[in-house]
């Protein structure tokens, strides 16, 4: 008995201990994601409003297009970098830790930089061939030369991210990059200038952000990144190279997966419905901030309980975090879902409200993704990149099928069902994965019996609102409060908090300094 109770005080205290990191790392990157969105979303309705819909669907194009050379470039080292880094130091190999950092670095930039001059001079190429777009080449060959400085911002945040260390993510990544954008974009509508010196402002971005990025990592000096004459491949940068290259697989099918619609959509459409969709995409993909900022610090914790072979407590901790990223997301994914028309009209104007079906389509992917969990990054830590290779495959097969049956007939509303759809058969697919390597799953009770009672007392709620009152912009924040309410009375009702919520609670309370005595007191009655 002493023996088995000894056991799970440990147990008890391992949780704790991931659950209080996880609190401490979700909640630096959730508000950093929330002002680098906020900043994206104001960079995005400044073009909307004042370029026209087409030259906001070429930027839109072009920043795709950006963003698949990076992932290119990068060789999925960056992911790659994160687990072997965290897994490294779970075992104190710190010479592995060393050779991983070098390694990823300059393979990354030499890569980079071999993809950005082929971008420069095929532009012409993939803009009139591809896209059927010849305005696209210029911003094309701007956003080129940004290339390099991408892929090194996104190592640096990749290398600290294996070290626990989040907040140059939100320094540089999410706040940073975007302000700039932002900062430089307003002389450029002020001054009247033309749509390319949107591209201009956008590169000047990304290379003072990786100067400023590059200062910070020699300041920090939590990693010395060894300076060679020739590539060096290096104990741990052969077994990162190894663990990656699977991971490069799986980043190009996440591509065809995440960004097939924007691509078809510019193939089969104009570049106006690619400014319509790229309305309804960026709000839609504000409801996955909560699943993303955990998964971003989950990953390299995950890693170490995983090196340890600590799969319970792993489980436990999945388990936790999935109740509470659902119940986070629920009550933004309903503003959105229910209220589209007026979300779109608020932040983009009336000429994007057509794009109103295809936004509540689109969250109900970014839904789906949280009611099932962080079940790809888990399988991430636990080094089944192969396996979600397979799982992203399925799903960009389906993805590729369904948009080019839908897209000439429906246009973005069959992009964003294509996408819905396929991204759903995806996480699934990982959800199945990870059960039958693992055990591990969400679907406790304590998480599925509220969800059914919430599902009524929600649409009393809207069928109340929509019938006696006229739903203007301002009353979105007051039915966040209801419908965030209702849920968490649901999960009162139904006594679905345990004690490792109680956990959460405390370690969310110590960081953020709120005194949760009387929740917590509630909590305990129903617990």
């Amino acid at each position: 008995m002493v023996v088995g109770s000894t056991n799970l005080v440990t147990m008890s205290e391992i949780v704790n201990q991931g659950l209080q990191k996880i609190t401490k790392g979700t909640g630096i990157v959730f508000f950093g994601t929330i002002i680098g969105i906020g900043l994206g979303v104001i960079g995005r309705v400044l073009l909307a409003r004042f370029f026209t819909q087409s030259e906001y669907g070429i930027y839109s194009l072009a920043l795709v297009l950006l963003s698949i050379f990076v992932v290119i470039s990068t060789l999925g080292l960056h992911e790659g970098a994160t687990r072997q880094i965290s897994y490294y130091r779970g075992r104190k190999d710190m010479s592995k830790v060393q050779g991983v950092i070098t390694s990823s670095v300059q393979i990354a930039l030499i890569a980079s930089i071999f993809l950005s001059v082929i971008l420069f001079f095929t532009s012409g190429i993939i803009s009139t061939e591809i896209f059927h777009e010849p305005r696209l080449s210029i911003p094309l060959k701007i956003i080129s030369i940004a290339i390099p400085f991408f892929v090194l911002i996104q190592m640096l945040t990749y290398i600290f991210r294996g070290f626990d260390e989040v907040k140059p993510h939100v320094y540089f990544q999410n706040i940073l990059r975007s302000g700039l954008f932002l900062l430089l974009l307003v002389p450029v509508i002020l001054l009247g200038l033309p749509f390319f010196n949107v591209m201009y402002a956008l590169l000047a971005s990304y290379i003072l952000t990786f100067i400023a990025f590059a200062a910070y990592t020699t300041k920090k000096a939590l990693f010395p990144i060894k300076r060679e004459a020739h590539l060096a491949i290096n104990p741990g940068g052969k077994e990162l190279l190894l663990f990656s290259l699977p991971l490069l697989g799986l980043f190009m099918i996440n591509m065809i997966l995440h960004w097939t619609d924007t691509l078809m959509l510019g193939h089969f459409k104009t570049a106006g419905d690619i400014g319509l969709y790229n309305a309804a995409l960026p709000l839609a993909q504000v409801t996955g901030i909560i699943t993303g900022s955990v998964g971003f610090i989950y990953v390299p914790i995950a890693s170490q309980f995983y090196s340890k072979n600590l799969l319970q407590e792993m489980k436990i901790n999945y388990q936790v975090l999935t109740k509470w990223i659902f119940s986070a997301t629920l009550p933004l994914f309903l503003i959105f879902f229910l209220f589209p028309t007026v979300v779109l009209n608020f932040f983009f104007g009336s000429r994007y409200i057509g794009s109103n079906i295809a936004l509540q389509i689109l969250v109900i992917a970014f839904l789906i993704y949280a009611f099932l969990g962080p079940n790809g990054v888990t399988l991430l830590a636990m080094g089944k990149t192969r396996f979600l290779m397979y799982a992203s495959l399925i799903g960009a097969t389906l993805n590729i099928i369904l948009n080019v049956a839908l897209i000439p007939s429906w246009g973005i509303v069959g992009a964003a069902s294509a996408t819905t759809l396929s991204v759903g058969a995806a996480h699934i697919f990982n959800s199945v994965g990870l059960y039958r390597v693992s055990k591990i799953h969400s679907f406790t009770k304590h998480y599925v019996k509220p969800i059914f009672l919430s599902i009524l007392l929600i649409i009393f709620i809207y069928a109340f609102v929509t019938n006696f009152f006229t739903v203007t912009f301002w009353m979105l924040p007051i039915l966040f409060i209801l419908f965030s309410t209702a849920y968490a009375f649901c999960l009162l009702l139904t006594k679905s908090f345990g004690p490792e919520d109680i956990m959460l609670l405390l370690a969310i309370e110590k960081r953020s300094g709120i005194n949760a005595t009387l929740i917590k007191r509630v909590l305990r009655r129903f617990v």
